[in-house]
């Protein structure tokens, strides 16, 4: 286990899980009160209706399902939903790819509205001292300053993120507390039978559910943050964090109830318990609380897509380490579609009541599919009997249904973005299942039977030399096993000599930051085959990798390369290696059927748009061939040729 990643609970720790963890479901006091009174007539069973129901979510759907449950299948200390397949997925026998994709593009599409909602809930505190201040520019400024921001890394920033957290949940703690001693009564909302009622028979009260689910938005990234801090850091500060939130949604509720107008004529429960002379430090300490929810949001974006690379969901695209920090990532293409995608969110909706009405949909998906994961996660490797994970499931899956339906209205809300969660779900779609298809037509063979001609070429001073060491990158798993095209690119036309050949084979382990390597040396000091075992959450260096195991081999005298020549000259001292990667392309011979021509194409397209093979596995061109070799998944059969 990799213990690094799980950190132990000191002031450290706990301060640090705050700063990263609680971003998005911290700031849902900024909205989720003004969302569910809206231009309703504000009464006490709304008011305590709607506290009920909120204060239950956090304790079955955060509290018990995430902080407790979810935050028990750690991958290696590792969460979120790909953490969670990797563990899981031997079970599924193929069951749990499409529930796997649909999490990861919910929670990745739900990103693009996070950030603009918490930005302009807290911004839009500024119009009770300004009245009618253009409030879409600052958010906008923001929001471009915090993505210009991500190719610099956030490690200096991140020593603010506990602190200000702490400020801004003792702030919630506060003045919660300085509301409800005006009216204590508001206290009886913490009752499940004002929620209750509030479903049956408040008009239209089911729907209200759509706003309440507001309150729990986060949890699904609190998972995937697990990482950063470890479950214990988590569960503890949950306790602060949860008794925050709760206080300060009674507090607006208590607020609410001796205010004394029968509506909130457009005004933000959270502003208006704040003092007067309080508030403009309240809106700065929001601000900043949103911005750290977004950054949190974003990180997470940034993780989520270097493990769908890692696990084949998405093509390779470049990744950059902006600091030292173990495990940041900044991923350029995914930091400009998540701006583009934020930016034309606030420019669409111009306030965050209009977005709050769109808010959630995809999350409730997300859940649901992070339920159905969690089931094969109980049953399979926690052995716990599948009839009292049935009825911990039948509970979750009746809340999270009834949020999903209550949700479903905001699809007319947000039916454009459809499209770019359907623009996501394809590429996972289309990328895993054509290199399924793509690897189907690998063919292997017995490494040892292809020895001796191996030695034979490499003896043959007929044959000028290709190179002093000459190596492969094999999808072969299997010790003693090759793939029949890398023999054939070997001795096929123009045979390759040279003094050694290496066969490297990357095994993308469960682990997420396994870094380690296996020699297996097939014929002495000429067939070697290398596995090089790297986590998911690793980004692949493979050339450096090479060297440095081929640096080891010889300071150890394992092999006999020490006294071998390397291929270097008193004109260059650097070994003489060579790369080679075996592209395909497809040939001009197919005849598809529709749905795998469309999938093949597709693939093949998305390769273009990627990066090469040489930058993703961390080779310098300079030491690296590239093979095409045509690939003819589906040939012609009937064809009609005639001679005159």
């Amino acid at each position: 286990m990799n213990t690094s990643t799980i950190q132990k609970v000191s002031a450290a720790s706990l301060l640090v899980a705050l700063g990263i963890i609680y971003g998005d479901i911290g700031t849902s006091p900024l909205y989720v009160m003004k969302s569910i009174i809206g231009d309703r007539a504000i009464t006490e069973l709304l008011v305590y209706g709607g506290i009920s129901c909120v204060f239950w979510t956090l304790t079955f759907q955060t509290t018990f399902k995430y902080v407790f449950l979810t935050l028990s299948a750690d991958n290696q200390g590792e969460g979120g939903v790909f953490s969670l397949y990797a563990l899981v997925k031997r079970f599924g026998k193929g069951k749990l790819v499409i529930p796997t994709i649909l999490g990861a593009t919910t929670l990745l599409a739900d990103g693009i509205i996070t950030p603009p909602i918490s930005v302009a809930s807290a911004v839009e505190g500024l119009e009770a001292i300004v009245p009618n201040l253009p409030t879409i520019p600052i958010v906008i400024a923001i929001l471009s300053g915090l993505f210009i921001f991500q190719r610099f890394g956030t490690q200096k920033v991140g020593y603010i993120f506990g602190p200000a957290m702490v400020v801004w949940f003792t702030m919630l703690l506060v003045l919660g507390l300085s509301q409800i001693v005006h009216h204590p009564d508001i206290l009886k909302a913490l009752n499940p039978m004002y929620g209750y009622k509030l479903l049956v028979e408040y008009p239209n009260g089911f729907w209200l559910l759509g706003a309440v689910f507001l309150c729990t938005t986060g949890a699904e990234a609190l998972y995937s943050d697990l990482g950063h801090c470890g479950k214990e850091n988590i569960r503890i500060t949950w306790i602060f964090v949860k008794i925050a939130l709760v206080t300060n949604y009674l507090g607006q509720g208590a607020w609410l109830m001796h205010q004394g107008n029968e509506f909130l004529n457009g005004q933000n429960p959270f502003y208006t318990i704040m003092p007067q002379w309080f508030l403009i430090i309240g809106i700065g300490i929001a601000t900043l609380a949103a911005i750290i929810a977004s950054q949190a949001l974003i990180s997470g974006s940034f993780t989520l897509i270097n493990e769908a690379i890692s696990l084949n969901f998405w093509p390779r695209v470049a990744l950059k380490n902006p600091t030292n920090l173990k495990g940041q990532i900044y991923i350029p293409s995914v930091n400009t579609i998540l701006w583009a995608g934020c930016i034309l969110m606030i420019l669409y909706f111009k306030n965050s009541a209009h977005m709050e009405a769109a808010y959630g949909f995809s999350i409730t998906i997300a859940m649901l599919m992070t339920t159905l994961l969690l089931s094969y996660y109980l049953v399979f490797i926690k052995k716990i009997k599948i009839g009292w994970v049935a009825i911990v499931l039948l509970i979750f899956s009746i809340i999270e249904v009834s949020f999903f339906i209550a949700n479903v209205v905001k699809i007319k809300e947000r039916w454009m973005f459809l499209f770019f969660e359907l623009f996501i779900f394809m590429v996972m779609y289309v990328w895993y299942y054509s290199r399924k298809i793509n690897n189907s037509f690998l063919k292997f063979t017995n490494l040892v039977e292809q020895t001796p001609m191996l030695n034979e070429l490499s003896d043959d001073d007929s044959i000028p030399k290709y190179s002093t060491h000459l190596i492969y990158l094999s999808k072969a798993d299997k010790t003693y096993e090759i793939e029949e095209k890398i023999m054939k690119s070997i001795f096929a036309k123009k045979p390759k000599r040279a003094d050694v050949y290496w066969f490297l084979h990357i095994n993308r382990t469960n682990d997420p930051f396994a870094l380690n390597y296996e020699v297996v040396e097939i014929l002495d000091d000429k067939v070697i085959k290398v596995i090089l075992n790297l986590g998911f959450r690793v980004q692949p260096k493979v050339e450096l990798y090479f060297k440095k195991i081929v640096q080891e081999l010889v300071e150890r005298k394992e092999l006999n390369l020490h006294i071998r020549p390397d291929g270097s000259t008193k004109y260059n001292a650097e070994p003489d290696f060579k790369f080679i990667i075996i592209e395909k392309f497809l040939s001009v011979e197919n005849d598809f059927e529709l749905k795998d021509g469309w999938l093949l194409t597709s693939y093949f397209w998305l390769k273009k748009l990627s990066i090469s093979d040489e930058k993703a596995f961390g080779l310098d061109k300079s030491d690296v061939e590239i093979e095409n070799v045509p690939m003819i998944y589906s040939p012609a059969t009937n064809l009609e040729l005639n001679r005159k």
